[in-house]
């Protein structure tokens, strides 16, 4: 179901993903969005599977894990509305690094690949903003994955 509510504009600039937007850039991506529903314990996205999209969480909860190497499944974060995830395929053209399943019924609006391509041929100084937004969210998460790592090293060495 493509995206067309008029009251959605007012949310996705306070996302960090839309931040900064002109009103035609948004209006564009936007149009370019297809809203997903799923239900409670429903996988999203499985790590290492092919990923072309993108989503942007606008009601629910979902929890992200990984898997060691010995199998075992490690909760990595939880997102929330206004929180994004699965932009990293866009940027490296991977498979997903990580799987992300519902807690709860859930709703998230779909970017692809392709359309994000679009943007860039359409609207190149939203493109811009969009690359920024999601390189400025993929510092924060570096940056807490580094406090995570110092506070495990300082703990061992007790």
């Amino acid at each position: 179901m493509l995206v067309t509510s008029p009251d959605l504009k007012a949310f996705l600039l306070a996302t960090p993903f839309f931040g900064g937007l002109s009103e035609t850039g948004l209006d564009l991506l936007i149009s370019m969005l297809v809203e997903r529903r799923f239900e409670a314990d429903a996988t999203v996205v499985a790590e290492g599977e092919p990923g072309r999209s993108m989503f942007i969480v606008k009601s629910g909860r979902l929890a992200v894990s990984k898997r060691t190497h010995a199998g075992r499944v490690i909760p990595i974060s939880r997102l929330e509305p206004g929180d994004f995830f699965g932009e990293m395929t866009l940027i490296e053209m991977q498979n997903r690094s990580a799987t992300v399943i519902a807690e709860a019924p859930t709703v998230l609006y779909e970017l692809t690949a392709q359309k994000l391509y679009a943007c860039y041929k359409a609207d190149i100084h939203a493109y811009v903003i969009v690359l920024q937004n999601i390189n400025r969210e993929l510092c924060r998460r570096l940056r807490r994955a580094d406090d995570r790592f110092a506070a495990l090293q300082k703990n061992g060495d007790h």
